[in-house]
């Protein structure tokens, strides 16, 4: 009988640990084919995952070390650090509208960090508000260029405080970043419209509810009833009023009644003399444009985009790098314009609602030329997010449910009956309140659809032939384009 084989000294006191003997005598050998699949796709998704986030920090790290040296040039005590200006609209068909905004803190502020340059973001919260915006900020430097509004006076005057015309100095010095085509067209629209409109102050709100007011939703079907608002009747409730509609929360930072408020009668000469102020024929000078790539993919059809933009991260930090890098560097060249442009596009004027004479071109097809065609591919993840059914489905459930409330508003203003328990628990809306609800919903709306014709797929961007020679792009020099260019593709 065979004796059996010797064992070594670590073997025989790894059995006294506990160890079962059969793992110490057992054999390596390859794994099962199941095995062997699973950890092939498993090592490479992680090393593929592992690689791209290498090369992300890497590029980073590259543009941060060309751009440090600018943070670290001595300043004087009345200096002020360049700053930019930064819009990122919201995305049709995404519920977050910070979604540019976070891709500019992502991937273009660590390099604006690096070489201390200083940004200003301008939040918006649906569509068609950066438009809004711009053309208000427009129409206001007209109004004060022209005499018409006084510049702000600051409360305290310091030393290092900066005039009307210094502020707009270092807004043209620092240049504005767009992310995005999608803010690329609220931005352009908002600037023909502030440069071609008038200068009157036209309150929004106040000349929707005069138009609701008179489209006679509100009125009374029962010609034998009293009118609602008849003088005289305590027991009916008024027609609200702009004056009546429910107060700010804030009413305690209304100013006190004694203090002596600005007679009407020069605001009334004033927008006289303002309607017959016709747009300049050239623009003073504007801040260059940074055109930062964004495109986001919502929906499920897009799961394929998604699944490979999260293994391409380091192509984000590429183009954001790239993008601050130029924007540092501060470098620029002349935007440019649509290859051709015709001054009588009528269509496109009526459907922005500009003002007739300007010079004001809204292409209707998609290819534009120069500049106007950037990104332009992004539009085809833009056509399945269209507001317009929604909308229109939520203004029919609307007003299909409103005249029913109404008519409850109407009978317990009256007194005509009780209060049910159901109604005790949840009091209607008062007719004031459905009148205030109706303005905020037609107004969210309205500006939804505004919005959305702006940006749609399809819509050119607005231009108008005086931006010629005055819009600038900033634009990596020639030498480093060629560089980053050949790292990418090594």
């Amino acid at each position: 009988m065979d004796k059996p084989a010797a064992k070594s000294g670590i073997r025989a006191a790894l059995e006294y640990t506990g160890i079962p003997q059969s793992w110490l005598s057992a054999r390596p050998r390859l794994p099962s084919r199941n095995w062997l699949i699973f950890i092939t796709l498993t090592s490479s998704v992680l090393s593929y995952y592992t690689y791209d986030r290498h090369q992300a920090r890497k590029i980073r790290a590259s543009y941060i070390d060309r751009v440090k040296h600018f943070s670290e040039e001595p300043m004087k005590s009345s200096e002020l650090p360049r700053k930019v200006t930064v819009y990122g609209a919201k995305w049709p068909g995404d519920e977050d509208y910070q979604r540019a905004i976070r891709f500019f803190k992502k991937y273009v502020k660590p390099v604006l960090v690096a070489a201390a340059v200083d940004y200003d973001i301008v939040p918006t919260r649906q569509l068609g508000d950066l438009t809004r915006h711009v053309a208000a900020s427009v129409v206001k430097q007209r109004r004060i260029d022209l005499g018409i509004d006084q510049p702000p006076v600051p409360p305290l005057n310091l030393s290092n405080q900066l005039n009307e015309a210094q502020k707009r100095a270092r807004e043209v010095e620092g240049g504005v970043i767009l992310v995005g085509r999608h803010t690329l067209k609220e931005y352009l629209e908002g600037l023909v419209l502030g440069w071609t409109g008038g200068l009157e102050k036209v309150d929004r709100e106040e000349r929707l509810a005069q138009e609701l007011a008179a489209d006679g939703t509100f009125d009374e079907v029962d010609e034998g009833k009293s009118p609602v608002g008849v003088v005289g009747d305590s027991e009916v409730e008024p027609i609200p009023t702009s004056s009546r509609l429910p107060p700010s929360r804030n009413a305690a930072l209304l100013p006190p009644l004694g203090l002596s408020k600005p007679s009407p009668v020069s605001d009334v000469a004033s927008e006289s003399f303002v309607g017959g102020i016709t747009p300049p024929s050239t623009l003073p000078p504007q801040p260059p444009l940074l055109l930062v790539p964004f495109t986001n993919h919502i929906g499920f059809r897009y799961i394929p985009h998604m699944i490979w933009s999260f293994f391409n991260e380091r192509e984000r930090v590429r183009a954001g790098a790239e993008a601050a890098y130029a924007l540092v560097l501060g470098q620029t060249r002349d935007f440019r314009g649509p290859t051709s442009w015709r001054s009588d596009d009528a269509p496109s004027q009526e459907e922005h609602n500009s003002t007739e004479g300007g010079a004001v071109s809204g292409a209707q097809d998609s290819v534009q030329g120069g500049d106007l065609d950037f990104m332009l591919w992004s539009e085809k993840f833009l056509a399945p997010h269209s507001p317009l059914s929604s909308i229109s489905d939520a203004r029919k459930s609307y007003y299909s449910s409103l005249p029913s409330r109404l008519t409850v508003a109407r009978q317990l203003a009256r007194g005509e009956r009780e209060m049910t328990k159901e109604e005790e628990k949840n009091p209607p809306a008062s007719e004031v309140e459905l009148r205030a609800e109706r303005l905020a919903k037609e107004s969210k709306w309205r500006a939804q659809e505004e919005g959305w014709n702006i940006v749609r797929p399809g819509m050119g961007v607005r231009w108008d032939e005086r931006f010629r020679g005055v819009l600038k792009v900033f634009r990596v020099p020639e030498k480093e384009e060629g560089e980053s260019t050949g790292k990418g593709a090594a």
